[in-house]
This record gives C-alpha cells, sequence and structure tokens, in this order.
C-alpha cells in the first residue's frame, strides 16, 4: 500500500477545506452536484471521445496502481536469472526447457522459449525489446487518459462557470434565484482546476513512474536472457544485473 499517494490526497483537499473556512467561507459552500457534474460529465466525455476503448478500459484497470504499485523484486529476478545462468553454463540450453513450463514470469517465458528453440541472441534482443516496448507503450497510452482528464477538466469548469453566469443573467429580476447560478459558475471553476491538478495529473505522473520502474525490472530481464544466450559465465552476469539492483535502491532512497 502506498501510503503517501493517499496521504497527498488527504493534505491536498483538507487544505483546500480549511483554507475556505479560515476566510469564513463554509464546507457546504463549496458543494454542488450540478457543477460536479457538468466537470466530471464533460471531462470524462471529451477523454472517451479522443481515447480508443481498449485504452480506456486498461486506464481504469491499472488505475489501482497509485495506491498498490506493482511489485518488482529486483533480487528476486536477478537470483533466479543467475540460477538459470548456472544450469545454462552447466547442462547446456536445451536443459532450460523443463523450467520453462513452470516459469511464471511471461518475459522471462517468452526468452526461455527463444532460447531452447535455437534463435541467435541478437534476435533474442529484438523481440524481447519489442515486447518490452509494446507494454511501456500500452501503459503509458493508459495513463495519458489522465493526463488528458487534467488538462480537459480546467476548460470545462471554465464552461460550468459561464452556464452558471448564463442562469444569473436570465434570473436578475429575482434576486432570490441569483445565489444558486452564482454558486455554480465559481464552485464549477474550482472542481475543473482542483481535479486536475489534485487528482488527475498527479494520478497520471505516478502511473508513468511506476511504468518506469517495471520497464526498468524488465530490461534486466531482457539481459539476462541475452547473457544466456551469449554463453556469458555467471560471475559475468550477476556483475550486469547488479548494477539494475543497484539503480533500483538508489532510486528508492531518493523517492
Amino acid at each position: 500500500m502506498d501510503g503517501l499517494t493517499l496521504l497527498g490526497l488527504v493534505i491536498g483537499f483538507c487544505a483546500i477545506i480549511f483554507g475556505q473556512m479560515s476566510e469564513g467561507g463554509t464546507f457546504m459552500s463549496l458543494v454542488n452536484l450540478p457543477a460536479f457534474m457538468i466537470v466530471m460529465g464533460g471531462t470524462l466525455g471529451a477523454v472517451m471521445v479522443q481515447t480508443p476503448l481498449v485504452t480506456f478500459k486498461r486506464a481504469f484497470r491499472i488505475l489501482p496502481w497509485i495506491f498498490r504499485p506493482p511489485h518488482y523484486s529486483f533480487i528476486h529476478t536477478r537470483d533466479h536469472l543467475l540460477d538459470l545462468a548456472k544450469i545454462s553454463r552447466q547442462f547446456g540450453i536445451l536443459a532450460l526447457e523443463q523450467h520453462m513450463e513452470r516459469e511464471i514470469n511471461p518475459l522471462i517465458h517468452q526468452g526461455l522459449e527463444l532460447l531452447v528453440v535455437g534463435i541467435e541472441k541478437t534476435a533474442i534482443r529484438q523481440v524481447l525489446e519489442a515486447e518490452v516496448s509494446r507494454v511501456e507503450d500500452q501503459d503509458n497510452r493508459a495513463a495519458h487518459v489522465f493526463e488528458s482528464m487534467g488538462g480537459y477538466s480546467p476548460t470545462i469548469g471554465i464552461l460550468g462557470a459561464v452556464l452558471g453566469l448564463i442562469q444569473v443573467m436570465r434570473n436578475l429580476a429575482e434576486p432570490g434565484e441569483l445565489g444558486a447560478g452564482i454558486a455554480v459558475a465559481f464552485v464549477a471553476t474550482i472542481y475543473g482546476v482542483g481535479l486536475a491538478n489534485l487528482v488527475f495529473l498527479p494520478i497520471a505522473n505516478k502511473l508513468k513512474s511506476c511504468i518506469a520502474n517495471q520497464v526498468h525490472h524488465d530490461e534486466m530481464v531482457v539481459e539476462g536472457i541475452v547473457a544466456m544466450a551469449s554463453g556469458e559465465s555467471p560471475n559475468m552476469l550477476s556483475l550486469k544485473l547488479n548494477n539494475y539492483g543497484l539503480h533500483h535502491k538508489h532510486a528508492s532512497k531518493k523517492e
């Protein structure tokens, strides 16, 4: 569970609410269902027009990553690749076939298949890197859905403000009706800008961070499989894969 995401959302929204109350306003003055419907409905509609159905579904499938990012154990994967390299070095490439059937990592499984059938190392690298790029592109397109929502929602918020002002102008002769229109006008703008900068854009960037971590892990797998195809010693492979582990540890410390 990534508690930082939840904490950030709570701090962001609480800062706005408490700021409003400290200025003499009330929480209920920020609650306006018509304004919310205009902003969310308009934003979703705009994104659905521009996004293929497969990408739209994928976007909401990976959305839970902001709270539970995919876990990639670099150390476990490194040790697993080293074990496979030792088997390959000692008993030959064909000895990996019995391990292929119980391999749960799809990229390693694909790499072992290529090794067993005798594909040369350059072709193996091309095939595996193409697969890594395909998955990366698919997930980045999904993350871009939320980035687009962050671009549309402020504009839709302005549209809601204009709609509210239209109601104000229509009811100038009835002062009692002016308050509702003005509320929709200003609250819709708050919703549009607030959702973009507190929700949609941060979600997109968090997902991109998860995707980058996934790609880094998969690149390590590719290097391990290609090293087996090249007949490199497990010791040399260990030195290569340790660089990925060190990079991941340093990135985690910075975060």
